[in-house]
């Protein structure tokens, strides 16, 4: 049996944010010691008349300008890992998300070249995180290409419904960059009384039973993982509040925030309001973890 390890797939399109992006997934396909796929898709069209009728001209490696500037860029260089090249027709959001079948981990950028430069993610990413079988990386446009790291994972933790697989994610990441792991758990801001004087004040006791609670549910989940990475240090952080404002606040000094992907509803994008604000304004990359579809939500 075959047990080469699955590749880790770089979406390029010829921009400076995708330049990025594959920069950041050489280094992750080095780390983990699998084979990296660069892939670019893209419309191929013959003529309006092929556009409007849904037709594609079947590209090839040879005349992809994208591929070819990737390659003539890669060419030559040290200590890359063993690397295939994919071109693929069809509207990226909706070729991209598939090719991650049978990948370990797809990587892009946040924007390419299309669309408005004020919009801070693309459809393109917006649709692999969606929809993606594997986990997906988006890397911001503002994460400089070379810094020194931080030595830091921060997980997004739902404490309403925490997820294995995306907690295990998280952990191994860390061990495998040998950083510390900082979980953020979020939680609704206390119920607020009327004083006798008429004034709102805010029932103190209510919200430190109700952290206490929370972050003692936190610890119950991150143990086992905690006692698979025990060289993994951890650090919990409760607070109320805005769960992608903490998220946000903890990338401007983290190497790589993880979270898990939205649970499928019909009709759903597949990603919540936290996870899609969380991509919007993130300082660092995002990894998007698909849920483990047996993970049943803790009752409200």
């Amino acid at each position: 049996m075959d047990q080469s390890p699955r590749p880790v797939i770089a979406a390029v399109d010829g921009s400076a944010n995708g330049n990025r992006a594959l920069e950041w997934a050489v280094s992750q396909a080095l780390m983990v010691g699998a084979p990296l796929r660069i892939v670019h898709a893209r419309l191929y069209m013959n003529s309006i008349g092929s556009a409007l009728s849904g037709g594609f001209e079947e590209p090839g490696l040879d005349d992809d300008p994208v591929l070819i500037r990737v390659r003539e860029a890669l060419d030559g260089r040290a200590g890359l890992p063993p690397i295939e090249y994919a071109s693929h027709p069809g509207a990226p959001d909706r070729v991209l998300p598939g090719l991650g079948a049978d990948a370990q981990l797809m990587v892009l950028g946040s924007r390419g070249r299309g669309g408005f430069a004020s919009l801070l993610l693309g459809s393109n990413g917006l649709a692999c995180a969606s929809r993606a079988a594997c986990p997906v990386v988006v890397v911001p446009r503002a994460e400089p290409p070379v810094r020194d790291p931080y030595g830091q994972v921060v997980l997004g933790l739902n404490s309403a419904a925490p997820d294995d697989s995306t907690t295990y994610f998280a952990f191994r990441e860390a061990a495998r960059r040998g950083a510390r792991l900082q979980v953020v758990i979020a939680h609704a801001w206390p119920g607020r009384t009327f004083t006798t004087a008429g004034t709102i004040g805010t029932a103190v006791h209510t919200e430190t039973a109700g952290a206490h609670e929370i972050g003692a549910l936190a610890a119950a989940h991150l143990r086992p993982h905690a006692e698979h990475f025990p060289e993994v240090q951890v650090e919990q952080f409760t607070a109320p509040g805005d769960a992608a404002g903490h998220l946000v606040a903890a990338s401007q000094a983290a190497d790589l925030l993880v979270i898990g992907r939205h649970r499928k509803r019909p009709l759903s994008p597949h990603l919540g309001s936290v996870t899609n604000a969380v991509l919007l304004h993130t300082t660092c990359p995002v990894a998007v973890v698909p849920l483990e579809e047996t993970a049943v939500p803790a009752a409200a």
